[in-house]
């Protein structure tokens, strides 16, 4: 079945060039930054109501990109570690 389904996504994708897979590991625990990093981007500058156009919108990003290299500031996780109870994972809050 699994050589099937890798057949079909290779044929689906040589059909639809626009679209490229990019596989990361499991252990990517740096794609919880860069997903902060983006949540940061839209919750400062994506959810402006000022933008009417796209044109106004890239100009914001690339914007706030300056700013955000000019000053940059650590990224320090705040959420509180897991403790451990017997087999389960608990957050600090229960």
């Amino acid at each position: 079945m699994a050589k099937r389904w890798t057949y079909l996504y290779r044929v689906w994708l040589l059909r639809h060039p626009r679209f490229h897979l990019h596989f990361t590991p499991t252990s990517s625990w740096w794609m919880n930054l860069v997903e902060r990093w983006f949540a940061e981007l839209a919750n400062l500058e994506l959810r402006h109501p000022a933008h009417h156009r796209v044109t106004e919108l890239e100009a914001g990003i690339r914007k706030w990109f300056g700013e955000w290299n000019r000053d940059p500031k650590l990224f320090v996780w705040t959420k509180p570690p897991m403790r451990s109870r017997g087999n389960t994972l608990l957050s600090a809050d229960e």
